[in-house]
């Protein structure tokens, strides 16, 4: 796994497709999903492309083997004053699910974040039902910090919203060991 930023028209081609997967956009967002086009994505892209956004770091996640992109990873929402940020992944390739990608591409971006930002924590949000992902970030190294009870309505049922963190010194302890 690798991390890199491809050209717009590829990622719209990508996010694209991705975002039509009901299954992927019901794991990374409670919105309903709407279709965009290639066209709206690599308009949307470009036009971060030319911002010189310092809070906002978006990567993608690609296979060693052959370079395939399968994912984004994305560190923002960045409080400097304090040296907090957030960080959300997509893996939208499901037969790269479950095989450890995610959390490769988590320790990363976890080591950018404390090693190049000096952030102080990173946190995230992931629901209930996303059994797989809450995996993934405790082997990255996150912790359980709350939920929001019952924030999510999906197919008629109600789940929680998990909020979980890690801090720079939790990170720096595992690389140690």
């Amino acid at each position: 796994m690798h991390l890199g930023m491809d050209n717009p028209e590829e990622l719209a081609k990508c996010f694209s497709g991705w975002r039509r997967d009901t299954e992927y956009y019901r794991l990374l967002d409670t919105d309903p999903v709407r279709m965009f086009s290639v066209k709206a994505f690599q308009k949307d892209f470009e036009a971060n492309l030319e911002k010189k956004s310092y809070d906002d770091y978006l990567f993608t996640i690609h296979t060693l083997k052959d370079d395939r992109l399968i994912g984004f990873i994305w560190l923002g929402g960045i409080d400097w004053n304090h040296g907090n940020g957030w960080v959300g992944i997509g893996l939208g390739e499901r037969e790269y699910w479950g095989k450890g990608y995610g959390t490769d591409a988590m320790r990363v971006v976890l080591g950018f974040a404390f090693t190049e930002l000096n952030l102080h924590r990173v946190s995230l949000n992931v629901f209930a039902y996303n059994p797989r992902a809450i995996r993934s970030y405790e082997k990255a190294g996150f912790q359980h910090e709350g939920r929001l009870r019952k924030l999510i309505c999906r197919d008629g049922q109600r789940t929680d919203d998990v909020w979980m963190g890690i801090l720079g010194e939790e990170w720096f302890k595992q690389q140690e060991s």
